[in-house]
């Protein structure tokens, strides 16, 4: 008997112990969120710890990013859930229900906008209970009625910070063009009047294609860019301070077969465009935007994937060797460049046509969230 108490006493020690340290813990990420919810890990996380943090009334988040950290947490318990949300049916809505069914009750959906409603909980309606989500529409449109729904707390908010960490140099995103060329390229896609500065650039250039590291085969560039959209082709030219590019706001694709007459496709837009960066002896940047969209973008067939890269109207880099820095035939139609605006070379008694160059890099646009 006195050794079943003693057992007991060390028992509740120890319980308390790690519920100390388990409040401990929550308490450090209620201030600092980020540890645990931008984690590679984060799909992990147990339930139990996550609910215990969205009890939290002082967990320093935005609520709508509370939501969606919980909607990413409850997808990735079901991997089998179709990516594409339009795809979804009643039966994988379900499935999502069930999974956050003791999540759901701890947002704070009567402290999200109107406008974040829409956006982010209106697509994951039918997850929400019947008479939580009519309170919801009708928070919308009378906030001052009263709702049969229970109301959580707003979270408060606080200042602590982190101590600051010794500063890692950051990597630069590009090997050839700067934070000034992506402002620049930026508000050429949103058709801007003047330029993005560097601190309020809405993309995010995502490096798909580096030549230097993946190679310059023509293949390459096909079986790496396949299916992206949205890309910016960056070049930089032997012997100049040439950069020059291209933004392709379609797909590339590399499944076109070839035909004796057909090397491969056209592709038809009218938001293409192609460009020189200022840089070196380039003193001013010159933009060229498509004037004869049905020769916007081009495609090379299968069979023709070994010699042509990317290619804009009559811009395009092409290799014999299968390697578009060796060969000097990567082209441009300085004079007869009927399928953009402007050139983007002039040509002299030095500069011709053809080019080598020295690197290239794709990127992908994304606007930042």
């Amino acid at each position: 008997m006195n050794d079943t108490k003693v057992v007991t006493s060390r028992y509740g020690c120890c319980e308390n112990n790690f519920k100390n340290l388990e409040n401990y813990c929550n308490d450090i990420i209620t201030k600092h969120p980020s540890l645990i919810f931008e984690n590679s890990d984060f799909a992990s996380l147990p339930e139990s710890a996550l609910i215990s943090l969205l009890k939290r009334d002082e967990l320093q988040m935005e609520e709508v990013k509370i939501w969606d950290y919980v909607i990413k947490w409850g997808i990735s318990q079901n991997p089998t859930l179709p990516v594409n949300l339009e795809e979804w049916s009643k039966e994988n809505f379900l499935t999502l229900k069930i999974t956050l069914q003791q999540c759901l009750p701890l947002i704070r959906y009567f402290h999200i906008s109107n406008t974040e409603i829409v956006d982010k909980i209106v697509p994951y309606k039918r997850i929400l209970d019947k008479q939580l989500w009519k309170d919801i529409i009708q928070h919308l449109g009378a906030p001052d009625r009263p709702v049969k729904s229970i109301i959580l707390p707003a979270r408060s908010a606080s200042v602590t910070e982190l101590p600051l960490r010794a500063e890692v140099p950051k990597e630069p995103f590009s090997t050839i063009i700067s934070e000034e060329h992506a402002a620049e390229i930026s508000s050429w896609i949103d058709r801007k009047t003047t330029t993005y500065s560097t601190k309020n650039i809405p993309y995010k250039f995502e490096l798909i294609l580096n030549g230097t590291k993946d190679g310059f085969a023509p293949q390459t560039f096909w079986n790496i860019c396949h299916g992206h959209a949205k890309t910016v082709v960056i070049i930089k030219v032997k012997g100049t301070d040439e950069i020059l590019g291209g933004y392709n706001p379609l797909a590339w694709d590399n499944s076109y077969s070839y035909s004796f007459l057909i090397k491969g496709e056209w592709m038809d837009t009218k938001e293409s465009f192609i460009f020189s960066l200022k840089n070196g002896n380039i003193q001013n940047s010159i933009l060229s935007r498509v004037k004869n969209s049905q020769y916007a973008i081009f495609n090379a067939a299968k069979a023709c994937q070994n010699k042509y890269g990317p290619r804009f109207g009559n811009f395009y880099l092409y290799s014999e060797k299968s390697n578009f820095t060796l060969d000097n035939r990567n082209y441009y139609a300085i004079d007869l460049d009927q399928f953009y605006e402007k050139p983007i070379r002039t040509k002299t008694r030095t500069l011709s046509d053809h080019f080598s160059i020295i690197n290239y890099e794709v990127f992908k646009i994304v606007r930042k969230s």
